[in-house]
């Protein structure tokens, strides 16, 4: 941004030109006049035609056409949202017209002044405080640039963040998900959501943050279940030097961190009862109870609360705040679990492999049907977290190709291949009789068969196996006396 201050004026009167002019002579060094239009049309047609071309417009608040004042002023910041304008004006001495400022504030203008300020025919208003107010109007406008390509940074690493943790399927459980994240968002609410473990809550709370107003502040997520009961205050609420034994140095807590921001409790069941006071005592009055410290510190902070519990049941037993629970519970959101969304299941199984292989630096294998079809039917207790890990494992194996074999070896944990266990060798005599050939042939092929087919998932995958044909596959087995 160049430190020369582009000029537009808008004034349809050569004594006020002229005055403009001579106000700013003695800086035209730093602050040039590029053009003088007499017309708000013929300043948006400019405007237009050079966007971009001028930081301040000083204009006349009566100007000649039907284009003029607020109208104008709000056309011009639709053209360019970082041009700084600042009316010249002949309707008021006053200048503590506030509802006549308010006007101009509100349809995007950054200074007004007076025309006329008295005995000075020559210049505009106070010249000093006009000069002025134009270096500050150029200041902003650099200010507000910089915010804007920051602001543009931050977006770019928000996209970066939720494409990092996309929410992953199509089946209709997860589309309803994604429909309220955005609803959800949209709103300052505290969030309560539901679900069982290693469903992904923790994802759904970073996409309600990052698609929300607060996506520019800090996401704090703490567990409430794993830390112990009596260091819990002090994570949250943190604490002040000398405040007990070994507080050697204060402690900002989650909430005093998270200011402005959002704080993620999961499994926000486990919290003791004064911990839930405490938490209680944020949500109504906006404000912590550090350790140690008698006054109180004021914090904004949205909670997003998280729980695989029933609090209702937990209410009724007396293990929960009644008060906390309707404070928490303001919106709900059930994330499903695995077994609901089976659709999702490929779209999953082919992210994992294709994100766990990057990390392991390897080739994303393929999946045959069969060991799809093996994926598809497990009911999953374990939720997208049990499928992470079953993916892993499945990597580890190290196959090119993952088969049946390999996944109901990942589902009972044995690390092995169809190349780790070859087929039992045949036997082929007893007592040093020699078994003619066809003999042994039979009895080879059919112990190979049967261990083909104990290590797939059907009679397909075992004739793929085999190098086949199903036809021939089904004949050689009733020729074998095989089922």
């Amino acid at each position: 941004m160049s430190n020369e201050i582009r000029i537009l004026l808008v004034e349809d009167e050569d004594y006020d030109v002229r005055r403009v002019r001579n106000t700013l002579r003695p800086v035209e060094n730093r602050i040039r006049i590029k053009d003088v239009v007499a017309s708000g049309t013929a300043a948006i047609e400019l405007l237009e035609k050079n966007r971009f071309g001028y930081d301040v417009v000083i204009m006349d608040f009566q100007i000649a056409g039907g284009l003029m004042g607020e109208r104008l002023i709000k056309k011009m910041k639709e053209i360019d949202p970082l041009l700084q304008i600042i009316v010249i004006t002949k309707m008021t001495v006053n200048i503590t017209d506030f509802e006549f400022a308010n006007k101009l504030l509100e349809a995007g203008a950054m200074w007004y002044c007076t025309k006329y300020p008295g005995d000075i025919e020559d210049f505009i208003y106070q010249p000093t405080d006009f000069i002025l107010n134009i270096f500050n109007a150029f200041e902003k406008k650099r200010l507000e640039k910089d915010r804007l390509r920051s602001n543009k940074k931050l977006d770019r690493n928000v996209r970066e963040i939720l494409e990092s943790r996309e929410i992953i399927g199509e089946s209709e459980p997860i589309q309803r998900l994604r429909r309220q994240i955005v609803q959800i968002a949209a709103t300052d609410s505290n969030v309560l959501i539901r679900g069982n473990s290693g469903t992904g809550k923790e994802l759904v709370a970073t996409h309600i943050h990052y698609l929300s107003r607060r996506k520019y502040e800090k996401f704090m997520p703490i567990n409430c279940g794993s830390i112990p009961g009596d260091l819990i205050e002090s994570e949250l609420f943190g604490f002040e030097r000398g405040s007990f034994t070994g507080a050697n140095t204060k402690k900002a807590g989650l909430f005093e961190v998270a200011d402005k921001g959002t704080v993620f409790l999961d499994e926000i069941a486990e919290l003791s009862p004064t911990a839930q006071v405490k938490l209680l005592r944020v949500i109504q009055e906006g404000e912590i109870d550090k350790i140690g410290r008698t006054d109180k510190i004021k914090v904004n902070v949205r909670i997003i609360a998280a729980t695989n519990k029933i609090l209702e049941e937990e209410v009724k037993e007396k293990r929960f705040r009644e008060d906390l629970y309707y404070r928490l519970n303001v919106v709900s959101v059930i994330v499903p679990p695995l077994n609901q969304r089976k659709n999702d299941i490929p779209l999953l199984t082919r992210y994992f492999l294709q994100k766990f292989s990057q990390d392991m630096n390897m080739e994303t294998p393929q999946v045959e049907a069969a060991a799809m079809d093996l994926l598809a039917a497990h009911s999953w207790p374990g939720n997208i977290r049990e499928l992470q890990n079953i993916i892993q494992r499945l990597l580890f194996i190290g196959e090119k190709i993952i088969k049946a074999v390999h996944v109901n070896a990942a589902f009972s944990g044995t690390p092995v291949s169809l190349h780790a266990s070859p087929a039992p060798a045949p036997d082929f005599g007893n007592n040093g009789e020699i078994v003619p050939w066809r003999d042994a042939e039979r009895r080879y092929k059919k112990e190979y068969f049967q261990y083909v087919r104990e290590n797939t998932a059907s009679d397909a995958e075992a004739a793929r196996q085999l190098g086949l044909a199903p036809p021939n596959y089904y004949r050689m087995c009733k020729e074998l006396g095989l089922k």
